[in-house]
């Protein structure tokens, strides 16, 4: 071990990204290569690069160009290694290797040949890999929460998203590998479980024939982590079946994350979405009588080309007849290589940013409505961080999905990565504050849970 140089991993991009920063860790952990944090005292810094949109793109570059003029030697890998794989061998000679988004499981190799003198281009074509339980992790979210990716991929073919070039199409994991990771994860202290794939309500389509997500939850629901939550759940696949299953299974969270990115017909038409205008209502509307107290929260694109403004004033009013928990609204950002970059009536950014403001507008007041009817509750919040000078807590409820949603800062004593009931005592917009339940309190109420 002592003549194996050290590594450190730059992080970037979504969870899905995460999940592969972990497995190269647990890797070479696994082969006795010494990681640390501190990238200044590594001899080589694996960069997990992130090319969804500009933003990230950006993000990506201007860490490889400050690693570069550290003289740090650098191996490149994720969605940009994916997808600049030439540009960034010839742009940046720092790069001693460049590892694509179906390969990271040959990281170790990729180390050794480096060594050796090599420059590892380590990319293919058609990324078809995807790890399992067997697969070495090391966890770098907080204690108590984990990502399990269900299915890696994507068979859509959305008019804006660059997903299924770089992560190839959609392969699903067994529901029996799926239940034994989640195993060793409840082992290891896990008290909230987050389901994460490209679409997750098409779980198992590639390899079972048709969508297995209300199984797969039937049999997570026999695994002892109290929290589970699902990411991406597309409307055409809430079935009445999924619906249930969620209702049924005590431990799945009914907070679903919808990707709907718009509401008018037209716009869903030109992002290649036609399919979901029909049942975008009809969905939201059966989620809400089969589970009354479920938690929606969805995401937004403003801006895309064509968007009039009387598409924009239906996307509004859906936003406050639906009042949604919570909110994201993105820009649309042009990314080549996609239909939508060619599109014509491409808008100004001062008008995208304008329609950007003005949804968050509708949507903050509907958010603290909901906030606020939190307030004199008891309610379960996973503590996840506490502030060295103050003693303050800070942990979500079930709720809050980690880093996209609020916080809830709670007075009192608790242990890092424990589930504790919270009394609510005030709401603004996007987070909770409240104190440690005592036993005079309201019984905490579970609120999202059915029993």
């Amino acid at each position: 071990m002592g003549n194996k140089p050290t590594i450190a991993v730059s992080h970037l991009g979504c969870e899905k990204n995460r999940i592969d920063t972990e497995h190269m860790l647990g890797l070479l952990v696994q082969s006795g290569y010494p990681v640390d944090t501190n990238e200044e005292l590594a001899d080589f810094v694996i960069v997990n690069t992130c090319s969804f949109i500009q933003a990230a793109r950006e993000e990506s570059v201007r860490t490889l160009v400050e690693l570069a003029e550290a003289g740090k030697k650098i191996v490149i890998t994720g969605c940009m290694a994916q997808h600049f794989q030439d540009e960034l061998l010839a742009e940046l000679p720092e790069a001693v290797a460049l590892v694509g988004t179906g390969d990271y499981h040959k990281i170790v190799n990729v180390i050794e040949r480096v060594q050796t003198g090599e420059r590892v281009k380590e990319v293919s074509l058609e990324p078809t890999y995807i790890a399992d339980e067997t697969t070495p992790r090391y966890r770098t979210t907080t204690e108590g929460v984990a990502y399990l990716r269900v299915a890696e991929g994507c068979d859509y073919r959305c008019a804006f998203c660059i997903i299924p070039h770089l992560r190839g199409n959609q392969r699903s994991r067994t529901i029996e590998s799926i239940v034994a990771e989640a195993k060793q994860l409840a082992a290891e202290g896990v008290q909230e479980l987050i389901l994460i794939s490209q679409i997750t309500t098409n779980y198992g389509l590639d390899i079972y024939g048709e969508p297995k997500l209300a199984e797969l939850l039937r049999a997570l629901g026999e695994v002892d982590i109290p929290w589970i939550r699902i990411h991406y759940a597309y409307p055409t696949g809430l079935t009445p079946k999924v619906i249930e299953a969620i209702r049924e299974t005590p431990n799945v969270l009914p907070y679903l994350d919808l990707p709907l990115q718009h509401s008018h017909p037209e716009v869903l038409r030109s992002m290649n979405r036609p399919w979901q205008a029909q049942v975008n209502d009809g969905v939201i509307d059966r989620i809400k009588t089969a589970i009354p107290n479920a938690v929606l929260r969805t995401t937004f694109i403003v801006g895309f080309p064509g968007e009039t403004e009387a598409h924009f004033e239906h996307l509004l009013e859906f936003v406050q007849r639906h009042e949604f928990d919570h909110v994201g609204v993105f820009t649309f950002s042009p990314e080549e290589g996609t239909p939508a970059y060619d599109l014509p009536n491409q808008l100004p950014q001062s008008v995208m940013d304008a329609r950007l403001d003005a949804l968050m507008q509708v949507q903050q007041p509907i958010s603290l409505k909901k906030n606020r009817a939190e307030i004199g509750k008891v309610v379960d919040v996973l503590i996840e961080q506490e502030n060295p000078d103050t003693g303050e807590l800070v942990g979500r409820s079930a709720r809050f999905a980690p880093d996209v949603d609020g916080l809830i800062y709670v007075q009192g004593n608790a242990r890092l990565g424990s589930l504790i009931p919270v009394l609510i005592q005030d709401a603004d917009v996007y987070d909770l504050y409240g104190r440690v339940a005592t036993a005079n309190d309201v019984i905490p109420l579970r609120s999202l849970t059915v029993p």
